[in-house]
């Protein structure tokens, strides 16, 4: 009996070793060939950054821009990302690559993109930025010209690299009608490959949540510094909870879904997949999320593996960079302009789904009912007005905003009662901050909500969920008040614009300068700084693998 187990334990540990084996030959080979696939046209990329960089610097010389200053370095907040105390080196001229498939959206990820970038290349100005994106619609000057009418974001051209992708629909939620979660993550396997077999970064950070794709640069670079900025976490406790509760709750899209055989089926499958994602979350060597919210489900996901894993890095939350300045000192904020805001409550969002238009128009729609006695064919000028203006990535963005005019009809909500905007200009959005008078925000479980920093820099009262990052870090009690309203059903918002209406004026003034107030705490300038000090440390892992 003992040769039996003596043999069994032998056969475990030659199969085990064979198996590791097999998993370091695979790593080189594949870490190898895309090396070695990519060499030239890393070459080309350097060369052409490099020539771009004395053209720019010709043009410059000859005409210089009118924002004098703009491209002077921020001070170096790089705490911890040098040794003994040193700042990291800021002639650093290695190659980041941003992972964002979707980099032309116009949402608040792809603000904290760009924002991002601006900071990586005041503080590491011969660094080249390479963003690994899927629309080959937009070259790179439409894009960046986008950035700054979108986002008042002006980047340094010459050192911005766009690397298109072919195979982004493997990420598409179309694409995998069934197991979707677990479908896109391994087709962000597939598109990260497809990023690998066009250039090889020296350090590689998604900033759109595949944190598959990290994984897999990880499997194949061993010594290539990876970062993610999570902005919601693919799987939550949350989501898991919610497959129980009732639809009418308004908990996402899956809320109810947890009944009888296929629900059954579809938790073991999210508890199996949110394993998974655990295991990958782990791989990754430094960790930013974008809130408290977020952290605390990213903590209790990846925070086991990683401590087991010994990841040097602690997870830290990095608030994501809102046009704070900007939108302060283009909208006062006094007893003239409140005299000129209108009954206007507005949405900034993208029209996706999660986002839950359809629960605003509902909950506007029984607001005026119950408040301004609207009849069901009445159409009445000089009532409150709804504003939704968000950015339409495709197809079927489009076909949502179509499905909520047909909503907005049944709902007897006319065109004096409501206004859809597309895909505006940063102006334009400026404007509409200006004159309305209540934000929105209808998303369960939010990540974030930059929209909501920015309707409190403006001056507008939040009416937002009563869940995720607006109610955890921005909709908060800030110096002894009230900065806003929480809601989760149409009754409750449809309470909470009753009550910023009803307000007095001097009293609803009042609550606009706490909310402000609070706003500072999210600007772009302590965006910098934190994000600075994260990619230090990975710029600094550069020097120690090589």
């Amino acid at each position: 009996m003992g040769v039996v187990l003596w043999i069994f334990a032998n056969c475990i540990i030659t199969i085990g070793f064979s198996a590791f084996v097999s998993k370091l030959l695979l790593q080189t080979v594949v870490g190898w060939y895309l090396r070695r696939r990519t060499t030239s046209r890393r070459i080309t990329v350097l060369a052409r950054v490099k020539l771009e960089e004395a053209q720019y610097q010709l043009s410059a010389s000859e005409s210089p821009p009118l924002d004098d200053g703009e491209w002077e370095k921020v001070e170096k907040h790089t705490a911890g990302s040098a040794k003994n105390g040193e700042e990291a080196d800021d002639e650093w001229e290695g190659i980041i690559g941003f992972f964002h498939p979707f980099c032309n959206a116009g949402g608040g990820g792809e603000r904290v993109l760009w924002a991002a970038i601006k900071a990586t290349q005041k503080r590491w100005p011969k660094a080249v930025c390479c963003i690994y994106t899927g629309d080959h619609e937009a070259g790179k000057n439409e894009i960046l010209e986008r950035v700054q009418n979108r986002f008042n974001i002006k980047l340094h051209p010459p050192t911005v690299v766009f690397l298109y992708l072919s195979t982004r629909y493997y990420v598409l939620s179309s694409t995998w009608p069934r197991f979707t979660l677990l479908g896109q993550s391994l087709g962000s396997i597939v598109l990260a490959f497809d990023a690998f077999s066009l250039l090889v970064p020296d350090i590689f950070i998604d900033t759109m949540g595949y944190a598959f794709a990290l994984a897999f640069s990880k499997f194949c670079f061993s010594k290539i510094p990876t970062g993610a900025y999570v902005h919601y976490p693919t799987i939550s406790t949350d989501m898991l909870g919610s497959l129980d509760t009732s639809p009418a709750l308004g908990k996402g899209l899956n809320a109810g879904t947890g009944k009888g055989l296929r629900g059954f089926l579809k938790k073991r499958y999210w508890h199996l997949f949110a394993n998974l994602y655990s295991r990958v979350g782990g791989s990754i060597d430094l960790v930013m999320t974008n809130s408290s919210w977020t952290a605390s489900h990213i903590r209790t996901l990846w925070g086991p593996v990683r401590t087991k894993r010994r990841k040097p890095h602690a997870l830290s939350v990095v608030f994501p960079p809102c046009a704070v300045d900007d939108i302060i000192n283009a909208i006062p904020l006094n007893a003239e302009s409140e005299a000129k805001r209108a009954q206007t409550v507005l949405y900034i969002a993208q029209f996706r789904p999660e986002k839950n238009h359809a629960l605003l128009l509902r909950s506007f729609a029984r607001f005026l009912k119950s408040h301004h006695k609207l009849e069901e064919k009445e159409q009445q000028p000089g009532l409150p007005k709804l504003v939704l203006i968000g950015s339409v990535r495709d197809a079927s963005d489009a076909t949502r905003v179509y499905e909520l005019r047909l909503l907005a009809h049944e709902l007897h909500l006319t065109p004096n009662h409501i206004t859809f905007i597309t895909d505006a200009s940063f102006p334009t959005i400026l404007s509409h901050l200006a004159a309305a008078s209540v934000g929105a925000n209808c998303m369960w479980n939010e990540h974030f909500g930059i929209g909501v920093v920015e309707y409190q820099a403006a001056g507008l009262i939040p009416v937002v969920n009563d869940s995720g990052g607006p109610k955890m870090d921005i909709v908060i009690d800030w110096e002894e008040g009230e900065t806003g309203f929480k809601a989760s059903t149409e009754e409750e918002y449809a309470q909470g614009f009753a009550e910023v209406f009803g307000m007095d004026g001097e009293k609803r003034l009042e609550m606009r300068k706490r909310a402000r107030a609070r706003a500072r705490a999210f600007g772009e300038e302590e965006f910098e700084k934190r994000w600075i000090c994260e990619v230090g440390k990975l710029v600094e892992m550069v020097g120690v693998v090589r």
